[in-house]
């Protein structure tokens, strides 16, 4: 069976008045039928322009290279025209803003509702009932009623909610959740998120989810890719990331988690300094500034994704990478 989502080599360029921007830089990701994929980083570390190019929905300033395939066929640089055939029906996005990725102008009934009669020939009948359906499986109350609401009618989890409901309408082979719990409590995230991974397991739909939290990419996805400027930093399986990370930028986004075992006054820790200019890249690694492990080599000589065997790598032959000069961490 084809992988879902195959990316090789993928760059990813903005030009603007101060110069060229590289916000992604050479980031290779296989996601397979059913699985789930975390994606963790730091704001500006290129996670959601990896997937906004493979979407096709880059900024006019923005032009991607390299290669994505989705079901085994290239799709990277397609015409609009060719994506909006995929787009919504086989891959789907939640944006990490609803109030901008839903038209203020039409109704939420209008904008689910056409979705399905676009791209599964619905009535419009037989559509508003699957709409109502999907908002009450998401949590949105009274939706039969609320589904007649324009957007600004919503509060901002509402909005989200009902871009949950929007992306998983026509069980998409892929579906790609940029931050999509951001605007909600901690119950209605828990719901989400169950919903998510119902759907992987029911209709073998892959998940590829971008986040800050790495307590929900702990308890959801499969395999995890850490990202820093633009580049895969380490790669691997979630419970070998995070019980022996093998690269210093893992190592200390673990650490500055909050833990309920321990004082966080005096224990909670931070990464210091601050990411690179992507305008201004140099020959090393770019997490050298910032790294307590930093050697004089890394100065000089950026550490290619590699992998790694030993105490850090699995037994089973998966895939554990890390673009780390260190052997061992």
């Amino acid at each position: 069976m084809d992988a879902v989502l195959e990316i090789a080599d993928l760059q990813v360029r903005f030009a603007t008045p101060e110069g060229e921007v590289a916000a992604v830089n050479g980031v290779g990701l296989t996601v397979e039928p059913g699985e789930t994929v975390g994606i963790v980083g730091e704001s500006g570390s290129g996670k959601s322009q990896v997937f906004l190019a493979v979407m096709g929905l880059l900024a006019s300033n923005g032009k991607a290279a390299g290669s994505v395939k989705f079901q085994g066929e290239e799709i990277l640089g397609r015409p609009a025209s060719a994506l909006n055939q995929i787009r919504g029906a086989r891959m789907s996005m939640i944006f990490q803003d609803p109030m901008t990725s839903l038209n203020p102008y039409l109704t939420i009934e209008r904008q689910l509702t056409e979705v399905l009669v676009t791209h599964r020939a619905m009535s419009r009948g037989a559509a508003r009932t699957a709409a109502v359906d999907m908002l009450e499986r998401v949590q949105i109350p009274e939706a039969d009623r609320r589904i007649g609401h324009y957007p600004f009618e919503f509060s901002g989890g509402m909005r989200q909610r009902a871009m949950v409901a929007m992306a998983l309408l026509c069980q998409p082979e892929l579906l790609i959740a940029d931050e999509p719990t951001t605007a909600l409590d901690v119950t209605v995230q828990a719901q989400i998120l169950a919903l998510m991974a119902e759907l992987t397991r029911g209709a073998r739909t892959a998940l590829v989810l971008i986040t800050h939290d790495l307590g929900v990419v702990a308890g959801l996805c499969d395999r995890v890719m850490v990202m820093y400027a633009g580049r895969v930093v380490e790669t691997g399986a979630v419970r070998d990331i995070f019980h022996r990370p093998q690269h210093p930028y893992t190592a200390g986004l673990l650490a500055s988690m909050p833990r309920l075992d321990s004082d966080l006054a005096t224990h909670l820790q931070t990464i210091p300094g601050q990411p690179p200019n992507l305008q201004r890249l140099g020959p090393g690694c770019a997490f050298a500034e910032r790294c307590p492990r930093v050697m004089d080599r890394c100065r000089v000589e950026r550490p290619l994704l590699r992998t790694i065997s030993g105490p850090g790598a699995r037994q089973d032959g998966e895939g554990r990478m890390k673009a780390c000069h260190l052997e061992e961490l």
